[in-house]
């Protein structure tokens, strides 16, 4: 969505993006890094895009207030293209009531121009939030129509019972287990054609719980 080259790319070598974070905002090499430093950017690469304030880090990973401020002024600094897209999509949602997922749906923000501090700061990580958030939910939603026929033309009897964010849940014949699987891999994965890869993990088991 922010058209951040060096996280695309990350993206697409299959690279653990947290410890490239850390690597690049910290400046610390990736073989040998400390768990905790990538920690800290993980916690910074999904904070960030839910408007996390250095009081929110700092009480998340357990340091100072200054030291949180640090880390999120070093991350932006080295994406400066992830604020230029925080910002644009708030004066968008400003201007016109409604931010877009990449599919063009829109995504209605109540309270945007509210001049209640609190409920605007709210309607603004709404508005930075939901063209992520809605385009995950509108990908899951196009493998999931897709299903149906994609099972049957198969000739498979697997019966998808529950879609859980972007999981799918399928009650599957043992002898079709492979089968299913892999067929619903690659429905998965080519249902949006995206500037990264679409990765879909699956897993068997007699539970949900034992699949995981």
């Amino acid at each position: 969505m922010a058209d951040i080259g060096p996280l695309k790319e990350a993206f697409a070598e299959g690279r653990d993006i947290h410890a490239m974070t850390a690597s690049q905002v910290f400046g610390v090499p990736i073989e040998g890094m400390d768990p905790m430093i990538r920690r800290k950017a993980k916690a910074i690469n999904f904070g960030i895009i839910y408007g996390i304030s250095a009081f929110g880090l700092a009480r998340q990973l357990g340091i100072s207030r200054g030291e949180a401020g640090v880390y999120i002024d070093a991350y932006f600094a080295r994406y400066p293209g992830i604020r230029a897209y925080m910002d644009r999509t708030k004066e968008q949602a400003r201007r016109q009531g409604w931010v877009t997922t990449l599919f063009g749906r829109r995504c209605w923000v109540k309270g945007i121009n509210e001049k209640v501090p609190a409920v605007r700061n709210f309607a603004e990580r709404a508005a930075i939030n939901a063209p992520i958030q809605g385009g995950a939910a509108d990908i899951i939603k196009r493998a999931m129509i897709r299903v149906p026929d994609a099972l049957r033309r198969a000739g498979l009897s697997a019966r998808m019972l529950l879609q859980v964010h972007d999981e799918l849940l399928f009650e599957v014949p043992a002898a079709e287990a492979e089968e299913t699987r892999a067929l619903m891999k690659t429905l998965m994965e080519s249902v949006a054609q995206l500037d990264v890869p679409l990765v879909v993990d699956t897993g068997l088991g007699h539970s949900w719980d034992e699949a995981h």
